[in-house]
């Protein structure tokens, strides 16, 4: 495992990981399952043991895994660590989830980054809300954000201003299944590549379309019926290697045939009970 000088610096989504945040899920967190909107109840061993050979293959990618320590225990969505915060080159700028249980994470995920050498350049005040799903880095100067039920107005507002150098874009999302079911941009879109993104067209908006096919970022699409086991959500460990949910195999067919090498892991437990993919169980802290 390299281990780099630097701490954090992260304003790219596919630059080589060598360094990452993860929260293994805590004991009984997994009891309020319901109340977080999961798709099923889940077993606590199974999600132990995934989330275990989940941080082995990022170490195995070469990802220093740094294990989030500060307790908060009654929220099982607090393992989906992308959604707190984002790091760029300053350091995290602290968000403010749109999910009122979720809120709690923020202060815990700060504890977090300070233990693990990573400044605090912004906080997030009400009433913005913004997730780190709905935010993902285009290039080192280009954030684009979804505008939608988990991120407002004013917190992409908030957001322009924390990164000041940056161009931050929106895009309002669809509506899809409405308020209570997640629907972040980065269930829509991940980069591959600086010139390479995977992604579900019949949902992206236009000019978001547009904006790829200005950049010339080419897109894998995700075949319909691999949509909603979250087949756009994928980690990008380097350049056009990635870390993909098994099962879906098309999706996965389709990005070796772009030339992307593609790692999977079993998420029965920590992905498709609880709706969040690779991406969102990491909080990436430094890129090349």
């Amino acid at each position: 495992m390299e281990v780099t000088e630097r701490k954090f610096g992260c304003q790219s989504m596919t630059g080589r990981l060598r360094r990452v945040l993860v929260r293994p899920p805590a004991p009984e967190s997994w009891a309020a399952w319901k109340t977080y909107g999961w798709r099923g109840e889940p077993d606590p061993a199974g999600l132990e043991a995934e989330h275990e050979a989940f941080r082995a293959l990022l170490e195995a990618a070469g990802a220093e895994v740094v294990v989030a320590a500060t307790p908060h225990a009654l929220d099982p969505d607090a393992m989906y660590a992308y959604d707190p915060a984002i790091v760029g080159d300053d350091g995290a700028v602290m968000l403010r989830p749109g999910k009122d249980g979720r809120r709690g994470e923020v202060d815990v995920m700060a504890a977090d980054f300070l233990e693990a050498g990573v400044p605090i350049a912004a906080r997030m005040e009400a009433p913005a809300t913004a997730e780190g799903g709905d935010t993902l880095w285009l290039d080192e100067s280009t954030l684009l954000v979804g505008r939608g039920y988990r991120t407002n107005d004013e917190g992409i507002a908030q957001l322009a201003r924390a990164v000041p150098g940056v161009d931050v874009v929106a895009f309002d999302l669809p509506h899809m299944h409405g308020a209570t079911e997640v629907m972040h941009l980065m269930s829509l879109l991940s980069p591959l590549d600086a010139d390479l993104a995977i992604a579900y067209p019949p949902l992206m908006p236009v000019r978001l379309m547009e904006l790829l096919a200005e950049r010339g970022v080419e897109l894998v699409e995700v075949p319909e019926e691999e949509f909603e086991t979250m087949g756009p959500n994928v980690l990008a460990l380097a350049p056009r290697v990635a870390l993909a949910l098994e099962g879906n195999d098309e999706t996965r067919r389709r990005m070796e045939a772009a030339g992307v090498e593609v790692w999977v892991y079993k998420g029965d437990e920590i992905s498709r009970k609880g709706d969040g993919g690779p991406t969102c169980l990491t909080r990436p802290l430094l890129r090349d």
